[in-house]
């Protein structure tokens, strides 16, 4: 039952960094631990796309269900956030977005 490990995209928004500057250096440290605990996980690489700010992890995971492990981990430890999962070309990585959460429809 040898299982091929997948490239996934964690991306955080410009946004999301801008409000939350100190999120990005806690995301790389949060990401090195991570790699400790779960045997198969690791970062290949870490970017900002210029043209959006958007800050990206290349990340390698076992299996799928890695990244839903992942985003409730972050969740406990970062700024209010919501995470989606972009709808990427078929035969391109999966994405996860941390952007900012909604504004709650508050009058």
């Amino acid at each position: 039952m040898d299982s091929t490990p997948q490239i996934v995209e964690l991306r955080m928004s410009y946004r999301y960094a801008k409000q939350h500057p100190w999120v990005v250096q806690a995301v790389n440290g949060f990401l090195s631990a991570y790699f400790m605990e779960q045997p198969g996980f690791r970062v290949q690489r870490h970017f900002d796309e210029l043209e959006s700010g958007v800050h990206v992890w290349l990340c390698e995971v076992p299996e799928a269900k890695t990244m839903s492990r992942l985003l409730r981990r972050l969740k406990a430890d970062l700024p209010a956030f919501r995470h989606t999962e972009l709808q990427a070309p078929a035969g391109t990585r999966p994405q996860y977005m941390i952007d900012c959460p909604d504004p709650s429809p508050s009058g």
